[in-house]
């Protein structure tokens, strides 16, 4: 706790004439209310405001303290239970994009290749075309077609074999919860999307809606990627009259068709186009499809059907095109900034050295980074998204990652970067709270509702005597609380981080 000190020494000679002079009185009530009011920022500055959830049956871990110890030797502002181990949801990927800058450095970039043990000869390549997933969590569209361009320009014309897609570093992924095992064979988001080391566009399939000339007419519907009917479209979705609102449900389902995409709603006719995401059944046969569509496109003939394989392509394959990731650092900051779980677990995956990777392994890769530092205290992490529930760490551990990094000068700038200021962050649902909270502190937030709410928050703190701090809080209700909005826990939060931040 930060504690004012205001001293007041008046000389051994001071006549009792000279302290009963106004001026001296005048100095001796000023010093006084400044006390008072030091001490009354003092007694404000923890997590008061804060700990009221616990009335409610809430479990909080929290903890703030400053970097810089003072003369006095107090770094500790405010704590509640910091030691409790608690559900961080996406604060997980704190932790993540802190092991992977450590690991790979900012600059790493994820290669993915087309590789072929076959001989080309005059643009016929004979053997199979083999895409290598390199791991990349942000492999879109994009770098696919720039990959097909380069194979063109290496002179491939025709393929004597089939195109293999090679996800022999990870995938299929296990699915350990309960959204993603659903969503094997329907799913109406885009967050449950399968892992591979071959996925591309984070393992959903992107369909643009748009309104048709007339209405009554059903809406124009296609793949927001490809002109090839990759995948059936159930289009149900009707045009409607100027201003008569839209409404879009979807819902991608997999059956003897392979998946379809089932859209049902209305549009209005002087409706912008609207792209709807859906997670794919099986994000390497995705890619597959994907990459066939481009290679038609491209006037590269393949001969036989496509498949996808968990083997690692012999040492005699030969790179015939690569694409690189965008720099680590670029990946950390999307996967931050949106929470993307698709691109959190994918790089987490990278984490671990052995094929075929799992969840699990990639979530006791970054335990064994975080156990490496001094003083953080036990955890378990069963994924790097934080999509699952079985997380848990303290307020306290998380401070200890944060101070980590402060400390790490060729690591932080990229890793601060990655974290929100409430007052120009993505996340709208930040932006409150104080001039002093919006703009003083940088924070990664954690949403879970089911089985029960988590709303997490972490991050760094400017005092204003610009000193930096560290702050972890965790809120965790049960199957007997009510649902907990964010409101409830950033409001308190701002007034009580504003005492800790305008006390020192």
């Amino acid at each position: 706790m930060n504690v004012c000190h205001v001293v007041f020494r008046a000389p051994a000679e001071l006549s009792g004439r000279l302290l009963r002079s106004k001026g001296w009185r005048r100095s001796l009530v000023a010093g006084f209310a400044t006390a008072a009011l030091c001490a009354s920022s003092s007694l404000l500055a923890d997590f008061s405001r804060l700990g009221q959830l616990q009335d409610k049956g809430f479990a909080i871990s929290a903890e703030a303290r400053l970097l810089d110890v003072d003369s006095a030797g107090n770094a500790l502002l405010g704590s509640l239970n910091p030691e409790r181990q608690l559900s961080p949801a996406s604060v997980t990927k704190a932790y993540l994009a802190a092991a992977a800058l450590e690991r790979f450095g900012p600059q790493h970039r994820f290669t993915s290749q087309l590789v072929s043990s076959g001989s080309l000869d005059g643009g016929v390549l004979r053997g199979d075309l083999v895409f290598e997933g390199g791991g990349d969590p942000g492999l879109t569209t994009e770098n696919l077609w720039r990959l097909v361009q380069r194979l063109h320009l290496a002179g491939v014309r025709e393929v004597q074999g089939a195109l293999v897609v090679s996800q022999w570093r990870f995938g299929p992924v296990e699915c350990i919860t309960t959204d993603r095992c659903n969503a094997r064979s329907r799913v109406a988001n885009a967050y449950s999307a399968p892992l591979s080391s071959a996925g591309v566009n984070f393992g959903s399939w992107c369909v643009n809606v748009a309104p048709a000339a007339t209405a009554g007419e059903p809406a124009q519907v296609g793949l927001c990627d490809s002109q090839a009917s990759l995948i059936t479209i159930d289009n149900q979705v009707v045009t409607r009259p100027a201003n008569s609102g839209t409404e879009i449900s979807a819902e991608r389902i997999t059956d003897e068709r392979g998946d379809v995409m089932r859209l049902t709603g209305q549009i209005s006719t002087n409706a912008s186009a609207r792209d709807v995401y859906r997670g794919a059944g099986d994000a390497a046969e995705k890619t597959a499809q994907v990459l066939m569509g481009m290679l038609s496109q491209a006037g590269i003939q393949v001969r036989d059907p496509w498949r996808v394989s968990s083997t690692q392509p012999p040492s005699t394959a030969q790179r015939l095109a690569a694409v690189d990731s965008q720099p680590l650092q670029e990946l950390v900051l999307r996967i931050m900034n949106y929470s993307n779980n698709y691109m959190a677990d994918v790089l987490a995956l990278n984490l671990v050295q052995t094929p075929q990777a799992q969840l699990r392994q990639a979530g006791q890769a970054i335990e064994t980074y975080a156990q490496s530092l001094p003083g953080h205290g036990p955890l378990t992490l069963y994924s790097g998204s934080g999509l699952t529930t079985e997380n848990r760490t303290s307020a306290q551990g998380v401070n200890v990652m944060l101070e980590n990094m402060f400390h790490q000068s060729t690591l932080f700038p990229s890793f601060v970067a990655a974290f929100q200021s409430p007052a120009n962050g993505v996340m709208r649902f930040i932006r409150r709270g104080s001039p002093t909270f919006q703009n003083n502190v940088m924070l990664k937030t954690g949403t879970l509702n089911q089985p029960f709410a988590v709303r997490a928050v972490a991050g760094y703190f400017r005092t204003a005597q610009g000193r930096w701090g560290v702050f972890s809080v965790m809120v965790n209700g049960s199957g007997s609380t009510p649902y907990l909005s964010w409101s409830e826990v950033l409001d308190p939060l701002s007034l009580d981080l504003d005492g800790m931040i305008l006390a020192n």
